[in-house]
């Protein structure tokens, strides 16, 4: 439910307008809900791992029936609502987190329900340890990929998916164009990704024809929705201080 309810806040936030103070409004919130997301993942992988190697020491009697009934009910309502998450977990990291919280919740439900019956049969008490291990190890491969993107997306990265050396072969070919340098990509949140970049022309006059159709160009090919361009002439007596790649 926490997990839901962070993407589903972070989600609310991101539509926000900007104010005076934040500028690009809330839509950070999105990467920092998949980001605390991963984080309450391995933390509740990690509280399942310590139980089960307590209980392989010192293993214990489930109450088997109350667990099956419970845990059936568990993988219905958990593996529906991840099926309502499935189509947006691919395109946006923020439902990617509640997707895998969804996801998790319902195969520790299976899990339990298949060990809980081949207990009643058995009388294996070390079954149960052994499947949350083998649980929390699924959890964990697949939480790994969202605590690495949101980190990512966190420390500016290029988005997954965005091909930064084809933007920069399209920029560097625009009409008039000598050279381009100071050029950043990073996510604005989970979905949406900025641009900006300087571009050195003979004639750096103010060209709102070229500036719109390298925008609307930056969307359509490369999913950049928000690209602020900067025009020079590249007059040597009035270099940029921001054209080496190593200067920020």
């Amino acid at each position: 439910m926490l997990g839901l309810l962070l993407g589903w806040g972070a989600t609310a936030l991101a539509r926000r307008a900007p104010t005076r103070a934040r500028t690009y409004g809330y839509k950070r919130t999105s990467i920092a809900a998949a980001l605390v997301n991963a984080i309450i993942l391995l933390i509740t992988v990690g509280a399942i791992a310590l139980e089960a190697f307590r209980r392989l020491s010192a293993p214990e009697e489930a109450a088997s029936g109350t667990v099956i009934v419970v845990a059936a009910v568990g993988i219905l309502v958990n593996g529906a609502t991840a099926l309502m998450f499935m189509a947006g977990h691919r395109r946006d990291l923020n439902i990617k987190g509640a997707f895998l919280h969804m996801l998790a919740d319902a195969a520790t439900s299976a899990g339990v329900v298949v060990a809980a019956l081949i207990m009643r049969a058995t009388h294996w008490l070390w079954l149960d340890p052994a499947v949350s291990l083998a649980i929390a190890a699924v959890i964990t491969i697949g939480t790994w990929s969202l605590l690495r993107d949101s980190v990512n997306l966190a420390m500016d990265v290029v988005p997954e998916g965005i091909d930064r050396d084809a933007i920069e072969t399209y920029l560097a070919g625009l009409p008039g164009v000598t050279e381009i340098h100071d050029l950043h990509i990073w996510g604005m949140s989970t979905t949406e990704t900025a641009l900006t970049v300087h571009l050195v022309r003979s004639s750096a006059t103010v060209d709102d024809e070229l500036t719109a159709q390298a925008s609307r160009e930056l969307h359509e090919r490369f999913r950049i929705e928000h690209a602020t361009f900067q025009f020079e002439v590249g007059h040597p007596s009035f270099p940029c201080r921001l054209a080496p790649p190593h200067i920020v």
